[in-house]
């Protein structure tokens, strides 16, 4: 009989377990809290995305200006003039509609000497070399409509493979590496792209539109699967600590003796 206490108190969890159990609820409820503020802050987020989508094309010196000033040019349409330096193409490996190649940035030149690097869309592999879409190559001055898209600040995964300046392939947007590997002068360069829209190209190549908005929004998941482990570990720990039935012998202790 006094074994089976001894048994069922040393069942019930002890102080270090107690409080280890409790740091454990905190932390899962932490980020549980912390994926229901990144919701919010994802959603808002999208909400800006698609308004700012709506509005009508704005002229490129107020995007450089927002720049300028620290502010969010992100998916903001725009419209901007200038003349393609078609020798100048560089190409970011991609793929579109399933199929393998290049995103051409061109270099645009404006008519204050500025240059902005706009990427006019998607031609395959075997479309690499201009001379194979010489329609494409439009000369003069030209209207690009499209999206402003910011500077990366660097490589943005150590998985992506690092960009190949001499054979004009790059894996991830370094805009500077770019404007260089094109010959421009850095001091004419914008510090921001532009991604045409998909207004048709003579002999249908660049293919534009190629603008890829790709924001995962799982954090309800996330929460609710935090909070959940919560719970399932409130639920395990309350069970431990009360749910303990009494011995048998503890049940009839002193009833069967007269």
């Amino acid at each position: 009989m006094a074994e089976a206490r001894q048994a069922g108190r040393r069942s019930r969890p002890g102080l270090l377990v107690s409080v280890l159990a409790l740091a454990a609820f905190a932390i899962l409820i932490a980020l549980g809290t912390w994926q229901v503020e990144r919701l919010q802050w994802k959603e808002n987020l999208l909400a800006t995305i698609s308004e700012r989508m709506q509005a009508p094309p704005a002229p490129l010196n107020e995007i450089a200006a927002l720049v300028a000033t620290g502010g969010e040019i992100e998916y903001r349409p725009v419209v901007v003039r200038g003349r393609f330096l078609h020798d100048r193409e560089q190409f970011f490996f991609a793929t579109h509609s399933g199929r393998t190649g290049y995103f051409v940035y061109t270099p645009l030149e404006r008519q204050d000497g500025s240059i902005l690097l706009v990427n006019r869309g998607f031609v395959d592999m075997d479309l690499k070399d201009p001379a194979r879409r010489p329609a494409g190559q439009v000369e003069g001055e030209v209207e690009v409509v499209g999206l402003a898209r910011e500077k990366l600040a660097g490589k943005p995964s150590s998985i992506v493979p690092d960009n190949d300046p001499a054979k004009n392939i790059f894996y991830w947007k370094d805009l500077d590496a770019m404007a260089a590997n094109a010959g421009l002068d850095p001091a004419r360069v914008l510090g921001f792209f532009v991604d045409a829209d998909a207004t048709a190209n003579p002999g249908g190549y660049p293919i534009g539109g190629v603008t890829i908005i790709d924001l995962p929004n799982n954090h309800l998941q996330y929460a609710v699967t935090w909070y959940g482990l919560a719970l399932a570990l409130a639920g395990v720990f309350v069970f431990r600590f009360f749910g303990r039935k009494p011995a048998p012998e503890e049940e009839g202790d002193g009833s069967s003796h007269p």
